[in-house]
């Protein structure tokens, strides 16, 4: 796997993991920094992840499924966040757009399944 790119941080920055289940199966170990999205660890690290609308909430091209015990620890969907849930054709109660999901250290080890292409 190819390092996370670099970008400029000022301070301390927590460093943990993410993983991830692709669309074949294969689970991924990912390092993720603390303030990336989880889009941009998964896009960055060169899985399928799209996320067209860069980040805004409002594509739905960065669906995941988030493993269940990770559910309590996210911060609770918005609105627009669910407004773009809603539009997208397979839903789950753990259903996430990983554009909206700020990775930090209380989230290391965190799992995600990528959802099915639109």
């Amino acid at each position: 796997m190819r390092p996370v790119p670099i970008r400029c941080f000022v301070g301390f920055i927590a460093m943990g993991v993410l993983h991830v289940i692709d669309r074949e199966g294969t689970k991924h170990t990912l390092e993720a920094i603390e303030g990336w999205r989880v889009m941009e660890v998964i896009r960055d690290w060169g899985l399928p992840m799209e996320g067209i609308c860069g980040g805004a909430a409002e594509c739905g091209t960065c669906h995941v499924f988030v493993s269940e015990e990770w559910l309590p620890k996210l911060f609770a969907a918005r609105d627009d966040e669910e407004a773009q849930l809603d539009q997208l054709p397979e839903v789950h109660a753990n259903s996430r757009l990983s554009c909206q999901i700020l990775w930090t250290e209380n989230l290391d080890g965190l799992e995600v399944t990528l959802a099915p292409l639109l």
